[in-house]
């Protein structure tokens, strides 16, 4: 590691005196309970802020304990979820807050390794609940403190992931104060999204530019590594919007499928007689989905519903928990019988 941080005061002091005044206002910065600290930062894992901003306050309003999300039907949170993405992240929410009153009365874990065992926790949101709202000295490293760690030091290696994130894990552990941990935390995640930003940083405005390797050096644009980029796989498939009568067919996502546990349109190969009615593309991880969207009207009673299919009116549609691509299939089938 080629940085020195054997004096931390000369990070931590000019970086909590610039927090003091330049803090983003944040909806769920103004409470240190571990529930709202918890969901703030499971939602924000791979999501926009101003994307949060608007679901966190009609999440809290919808489950404002831990208890009543834990009394809540799966199928309620993923509906709530829906627009957010990344639904794993729903349903392992879920799975922990019914963990958290059954195994611990209710109550968080405050230490770190207590929070790891519960599904849906890593080592960087323990760190954030248990630095936050417990004030224990836990380290983060995320995507955004992990650029300015990277920079501070003049970690030149590429960056992300266990192996990756060891040494900046390193450098956290060392400058994360014993006082105030938690607004420790959040003033790196702060500098990385607004001042020490992947193109064009703003050095001049940064409090920690005199300890900085990589603006010594003149090595901020190069710093952190880019992690190669993997290849898009193009995908192309068929959604099916089967009719009997007034009523169109649904199937639940199963296990391991994209959109665990949402409703969407089957996809099946295209047959004679199917109607076009348009086209949608979605990108998921790596795969760039153009779905072909068809038409097929099926004849005499349709069969009885299962747990996993079921026959739903177009309006019944809105009320279901569906998957981002099943949702603007919905929208498409709206339009064309407008």
């Amino acid at each position: 590691m080629a940085g020195d941080v054997s004096k931390p005061d000369l990070v931590t002091r000019p970086l909590l005196r610039w927090y003091a005044r330049a803090r983003r206002d944040l909806p769920w910065r103004g409470s240190r309970d571990p529930y709202h600290v918890w969901v703030s930062e499971i939602m924000l894992q791979q999501t926009q802020v101003e994307r949060v901003r608007d679901y966190f306050p009609r999440f809290l309003a919808r489950f404002p304990t831990v208890q009543a999300l834990a009394r809540a039907r799966e199928a309620d949170v993923l509906k709530l979820w829906e627009g957010l993405g990344y639904y794993r992240r729903a349903r392992q929410l879920h799975a922990a807050a019914r963990a958290i009153v059954a195994d611990h009365g209710g109550g968080f874990p405050r230490t770190v390794a207590g929070l790891l065992q519960l599904p849906g926790i890593g080592r960087y949101t323990a760190g954030a609940i248990a630095s936050i709202a417990f004030g224990v000295r836990a380290p983060i490293v995320e995507a955004n403190s992990r650029r300015v760690l990277a920079r501070l030091v003049g970690h030149a290696a590429a960056v992300g992931g266990p192996a990756g994130d060891g040494p900046l894990w390193e450098v956290a552990e060392r400058l994360v104060p014993a006082h105030e941990p938690g607004l420790f935390n959040q003033a790196l995640m702060d500098l990385g999204a607004g001042v020490c930003t992947p193109e064009r940083p703003r050095c001049d405005r940064c409090p920690l530019a005199d300890a900085c390797v990589a603006r010594r050096e003149g090595r901020v644009a190069e710093i952190p590594a880019a992690a190669p980029r993997r290849a898009a796989k193009l995908v192309r498939e068929t959604a099916v919007v089967e009719r009997r009568g007034g009523i169109v067919l649904v199937e639940r996502r199963g296990p391991g499928e994209w959109w665990e546990g949402l409703w969407d349109f089957p996809r099946s190969a295209r047959r004679p007689g199917d109607r076009r009615l348009g086209a949608v593309a979605y990108t998921v991880t790596h795969h760039k989905v153009t779905c072909t969207v068809v038409e097929r009207i099926g004849r005499g009673r349709p069969p009885r519903a299962t747990g996993t299919r079921r026959w739903v009116t177009p309006r019944m549609l809105g009320r279901l928990a569906l998957s981002a691509p099943g949702r603007r299939i919905a929208r498409l089938i709206e339009a064309v019988n407008a």
